[in-house]
């Protein structure tokens, strides 16, 4: 599926709830149901720098398109890795260097993040990104 109708889903379903407590529990869920990620993977070069919590990143090539695992040992932030996930995951290289990932402030996920978590968001993004640069 195209990243943008990605977004627009992701913004749509957040948009069913006003509350952003309702909002946390719609992120925890999605944490929940991600693909399980093998502990061998849970290291440090799969780690990323700059997270509050412990975020793990790994990616594989497949079929011309870049496919993502990931972790965190924190709740809220699994439930980020997995929307990322759900975004640029199964894309090509040149697509997820390219798009603009508007869903984030579409939802206002920044916005409600404390400035480290926000910081780590980034990072994790930074490293989707140079994953997506070397498979290019």
């Amino acid at each position: 599926m195209e990243i943008n109708l990605i977004q627009d889903e992701i913004i749509e379903e957040f948009s069913s709830f006003d509350d952003w407590m309702d909002r946390y529990s719609l992120l925890i869920e999605y944490g929940n149901g991600l693909e399980a990620f093998p502990e061998a993977d849970k290291n440090d070069k799969n780690l990323i720098d700059g997270c509050q919590s412990k975020v793990w990143f790994t990616a594989a090539m497949q079929d011309g398109k870049v496919v993502y695992k990931g972790d965190s040992d924190a709740i809220l932030v699994k439930g980020i890795v997995a929307l990322l996930i759900r975004v640029l995951s199964g894309q090509t290289p040149e697509d997820i260097i390219h798009t603009k990932l508007y869903f984030i402030d579409e939802i206002q996920l920044r916005e409600h993040l404390s400035p480290t978590r926000s910081n780590g968001l980034n990072a994790m993004l930074r490293r989707m990104i140079e994953y997506a640069m070397a498979y290019k």
